[in-house]
């Protein structure tokens, strides 16, 4: 009886240990995310209901931030703008990205080359990616003006029309995004087993049939990570749109996305209460269409 109840306690004492283990291990993770994460989005959203001055002294006055946010055109403007650049950007880059990965998957020589070549305007600094392509889309001295001058096409100012301006921006967002993209494709790409290959080829399946009938279908997780990413990034652009078209332009208020009404009005204005209810309304779309993408992804992504 006795050694049953030492035995007993000395498990216990075990588990006690192993419990005190985990939770030290994961401390240091619990502790960065509250500080860094779970604390500012609490106070941003507290802050959404205040009006908050340069000392982040808050004054609660309820719903006005919101109020004043609905009443303010520049917000559908800049929810419009988000909008067309998710829906643009998101399935050009993701088609583009799995034609690559689908050629980088077959037997050809130098595959690491490219794939080094694809992935590397992923690692590049946004500054410098936006130098670049802000010199070929300069409306006076341009290398794509130049191209086009030679068939006869006169060029414009892609930057300073705002009826290109954020179109330029999405090629850029496009032409950085792929890299990244194609290496998470190409990695479920191989993922996937010859078998499945080998018995749809046993069928008399084709190329082309493989691909939709055996890699689109074993690929939809993959596809659905890239689309759920790639959703989230396109509604926080900020860089590439203050980068490329520059805050000094006269069409900055027109081409400007939720973030950065956020920026502008959060830390070049200093309305940080409503700079707060701005990104409390930004989040509450990103969360929508990503319960909507969960809720949908049931119907098309296979993973047997």
């Amino acid at each position: 009886m006795n050694k049953a109840v030492v035995k007993k306690k000395t498990v216990s004492k075990r588990k006690r240990e192993d419990w005190i283990a985990g939770y030290v291990f994961i401390a240091p993770l619990v502790i960065g995310l509250s500080v860094f994460y779970i604390w500012p989005f609490l106070q941003n959203f507290w802050f959404s209901f205040n009006e908050v001055n340069k000392f982040n002294v808050a004054t609660f006055i309820g719903l006005e931030n919101y109020k004043k946010l609905f009443a303010d055109k520049n917000l559908w403007n800049a929810t419009w703008n988000t909008f067309q650049y998710v829906i643009i950007t998101t399935p050009i880059t993701i088609a583009i990205s799995l034609f690559i990965a689908t050629l980088l998957n077959s037997d050809i020589k130098g595959k690491s080359i490219y794939r080094t070549i694809y992935f590397l305007p992923s690692v590049t600094m946004p500054v410098a990616i936006s130098l670049v392509w802000k010199f070929i889309f300069n409306g006076d001295y341009g290398i794509l003006n130049s191209f086009l001058s030679v068939f006869g096409i006169e060029g414009r100012s892609w930057l300073s029309d705002a009826n290109t301006a954020l179109y330029m921006v999405m090629i850029v967002a496009i032409w950085s995004g792929v890299g990244y993209n194609v290496i998470i494709l190409l990695a479920g790409m191989q993922g996937i087993s010859k078998s499945y290959y080998e018995a749809a080829a046993l069928d008399g399946a084709g190329a082309i049939t493989q691909f939709f009938k055996v890699t689109l279908p074993m690929l939809s997780p993959t596809i659905f990570f890239v689309l759920i990413t790639g959703l989230i990034g396109g509604f926080q652009v900020f860089d590439s749109i203050y980068m490329l078209v520059g805050i000094d332009n006269p069409i900055f208020e027109q081409v400007q996305t939720l973030n950065v009404m956020f920026y502008r009005n959060g830390f070049m204005y200093g309305y940080k209460g409503y700079a707060s209810a701005i990104s409390v309304f930004m989040f509450l779309i990103i969360m929508f269409i990503t319960v909507l993408q969960l809720i949908g992804q049931k119907k098309w992504v296979n993973y047997d």
